[in-house]
């Protein structure tokens, strides 16, 4: 066990680079089992949960090389079993993914219900819906879920919600299904669009890519392929939320500037400007953070939803930035039932925060923060007690550090290399 310790109030300056996107690499290790030949990811972050994913496949059989720091080169040639390893799924929820791809690839699959975030109920109905139209028997024994067909084949599915995951379990289900498959209220998420890219490389037939309404052409087999991992917008998003509330000037190389048009929105509603200079990120330092009110003098509302809106997982940055913004603002999580309780740190710093209900938190600031002991079971609430210990004055201890380990890669290197003052040590 490791925890961090952070000295705040310091300014931070430079260049930083954001890691491969997580919430793409995760389906994109998934999908390799789609086929037998090799697969080639870049830009893929070394961090937990792809360690995890690795894991699963190392257990049934793949071929893994890391060929370079963030490439790695995957074979699933030699599957020898439809059981997934319970202990290793249970570390991570993306370990539901191998559903759809077992499932195209070897016609049935076993696991244990999957892991994650605490962050309140994870519904996974609409993977199941998914796979049951396309011709999946799914059924429950002795705490496993069991996924079989004799065979898959396309139709027109209307998802009960957009659900991200399970969008792409059904992709992968459909992409080696039998005749055409459409998806609507689809989740079309960049990281979504990733994984159809992967599959197109691989020579599936997906047409609609930023569109919630998917059209699949099912293949009788795929390939081998390369692809690069886009970079990890909420990172991004996370690193400008870092730069705001230490006052610091910063630069953030390598980003999509098409995948974070809503989250600069959403940061000039709490006094965060940013700009894009081609590829790069912009924060200029010393900004004068006040949030900006509706017409006619109105509370802000800032709310999440499925894109192209704002994005769940960067509501408790969003939160955190905004202890530092002069006015007053409402935050409204409709996702998840449970992301909103990691104000009880911010609080415990000096934060100004009414918790309404599970679901609304209303924020005041600005507000001095200080230095505290936290700990976060929600990798993305991890990140914002994070950049609130490098705001506050004082010293702050973090425990359960693995949070962060299974979404940032090497967090405290980053930040250090920009001036922040961070400790791992032994807990």
């Amino acid at each position: 066990m490791e925890k961090f310790v952070i000295e705040g109030g310091h300014r931070l300056s430079g260049a930083i680079t954001p890691g491969g996107s997580k919430n793409e690499v995760l389906p994109c290790l998934a999908a390799t089992l789609l086929t037998d030949e090799r697969i080639l990811l870049k830009n893929v972050p070394r961090i937990r949960d792809v360690e995890a994913m690795l894991d699963v496949l190392r257990e049934i059989g793949g071929e893994i090389e890391w060929v370079d720091d963030n490439a790695v080169s995957i074979c699933n040639a030699n599957i020898n079993t439809t059981d997934l390893p319970v202990e290793l799924c249970k570390r991570i929820r993306a370990s539901i993914l191998f559903a759809g791809a077992m499932l195209g690839r070897l016609s049935r699959v076993t696991l244990p219900p999957p892991g994650g975030d605490v962050i309140g109920r994870r519904r996974l109905d609409t993977h199941f819906l998914g796979l049951r139209a396309l011709g999946a028997d799914i059924g429950w024994e002795d705490g496993m879920y069991r996924f079989s067909a004799d065979e898959l084949h396309g139709c027109d599915i209307f998802l009960d919600e957009p659900s991200v995951t399970g969008t792409e379990n059904i992709i992968m289900a459909a992409v080696v299904a039998k005749g055409v498959t459409v998806i609507r209220n689809a989740a079309c998420e960049p990281h979504v669009q990733g994984l159809c890219r992967l599959l197109i490389a691989m020579g599936a037939h997906i047409d609609g890519l930023g569109t919630n309404v998917l059209t699949i052409r099912g293949s009788k087999s795929l390939w081998g392929a390369e692809h690069t991992i886009g970079p990890d917008y909420l990172e991004i998003g996370s690193l400008v939320g870092l730069a705001a509330v230490t006052r610091s000037e910063l630069t953030i190389r390598g980003v999509v500037p098409d995948d974070l048009r809503k989250v600069g929105m959403v940061f000039k509603r709490i006094g965060v400007g940013i700009e894009f200079r081609g590829q790069d990120l912009f924060v200029p330092g010393d900004q004068d953070m006040e949030v900006r009110y509706d017409f006619h003098n109105e509370i802000p509302k800032i709310d999440s939803a499925p894109w192209p809106a704002f994005p769940t997982d960067l509501m408790s940055i969003a939160i955190t930035v905004a202890t530092q913004a002069r006015g007053t603002v409402l935050f409204f999580e409709k996702m998840f039932d449970g992301r909103m309780f990691f104000v009880d740190g911010l609080i415990a710093m000096g934060a100004r925060i009414i918790l309404c209900d599970p679901h609304r938190v209303v924020v005041v600031g600005p507000a001095q923060l200080y230095g505290a002991t936290l700990e976060s079971p929600d990798i993305r609430a991890w990140m914002a007690l994070l950049i609130a210990a490098l705001a506050a004055q004082g010293t702050s201890t973090m425990y359960n550090i693995r949070q962060i380990d299974r979404g940032y890669e090497r967090i405290d290197d980053k930040l250090r290399a920009i001036g922040a003052h961070i400790e791992r040590l032994p807990a």
